[in-house]
């Protein structure tokens, strides 16, 4: 990559600056995963529960970077087709059409079929190369010219069976397709890899191989007071302290899903909207649906919400 991306990936300390000048507030760890993974160039796995900005941290670093982001979501039943190329069947019928209307011509001065076949094998075989090839995001990220960030996101989601896909891309930056052969990266500009796994179940050991590790947890209240303050500069410290400290103790209660940080940030923005200076009861139990997203989980809060939120305000 460019003596610009060297620079900005000089050093821990540097990364980590970087991206706060983006609004993304990180703890060294994640700013050394990053280092080490452009360094290393291998993959970073990055685990952890949902909303704690996994995802993210891919698309800040393309931002930091100047590089395109190129995501592959995974799901169930994702495969090669649409995760690594398919062909251009539109364009290959009409090529079949023109080849039957200039097969005369083609065939010209040929005496019998052995002389047919030799002359269709000079002709060439184009109708499985790269002209008809429709790259999708892990060939169109092997195959970008100024370098990429490639997001694979929630691999956890997708089969066994794809993970097996991706080894040879996560090990070599290349794809074998049985048509036109392999595949490479340019070695100076081989795409920066994340994946993101929300550990709904295991990945395989192969993968895990291939890659660097990452676990970012939910925040302490510290970071997670920086964070609402680069995204929501405009609420009050007094009330960024109550409402982190509210939602740190709803992760410790008994939830069928525990607010994540975009949601902590959404009700930061939802309690200016409001024109709130401090939280209160009545205030909470209003504007729950922001950050819980379960109807059991709000009625198993309200029965607790005085002492919750009595003890958020505590903090100020």
């Amino acid at each position: 990559m460019s003596t610009k991306n060297e620079s900005r990936l000089a050093n821990v300390e540097v990364i980590e600056s970087n991206f706060e000048a983006l609004n993304y507030i990180c703890n060294p760890q994640i700013a050394t995963a990053v280092f080490l993974a452009y360094h290393l160039e291998k993959p970073i796995l990055i685990e952890g529960p949902p909303g704690v900005g996994k995802t993210e941290l891919a698309k800040t670093t393309a931002e930091m970077l100047d590089l395109e982001c190129v995501r592959l979501q995974c799901y169930e039943g994702l495969d090669e087709s649409k995760a690594i190329y398919e062909w251009k069947y539109g364009k290959q019928l009409l090529y079949t059409q023109v080849l039957k209307e200039t097969l005369g011509e083609i065939l010209g001065g040929a005496q019998g079929l052995s002389q047919s076949v030799d002359k269709l094998h000079e002709f060439g075989d184009i109708f499985f190369s790269e002209q008809f090839l429709e790259p999708r995001p892990l060939l169109k990220a092997l195959k970008h010219e100024e370098g990429c960030v490639l997001l694979i996101d929630e691999v956890d989601k997708s089969d066994h069976e794809f993970e097996s896909l991706l080894l040879e891309m996560l090990s070599d930056f290349q794809l074998s397709i049985p048509e036109i052969g392999t595949v490479k990266a340019n070695p100076k500009r081989k795409p920066l890899v994340f994946l993101t796994s929300n550990n709904t179940r295991e990945i395989s050991d192969a993968l895990k191989r291939r890659c660097l590790h990452l676990y970012i947890p939910f925040p302490d209240a510290d970071l997670e007071s920086k964070i609402v303050h680069a995204r929501v500069p405009e609420v009050p410290e007094k009330l960024r302290l109550q409402l982190v400290a509210f939602v740190q103790e709803l992760r410790d209660m008994d939830l069928k899903k525990v607010p994540a940080i975009s949601e902590t940030i959404d009700w930061a923005r939802t309690l200016i909207l409001l024109h709130s200076e401090s939280l209160d009861a009545d205030l909470v139990r209003q504007t729950l649906n922001v950050i819980l997203k379960f109807q059991e989980d709000i009625e198993n809060v309200e029965a607790e919400l005085q002492g919750v939120t009595n003890r958020a305000l505590k903090e100020t």
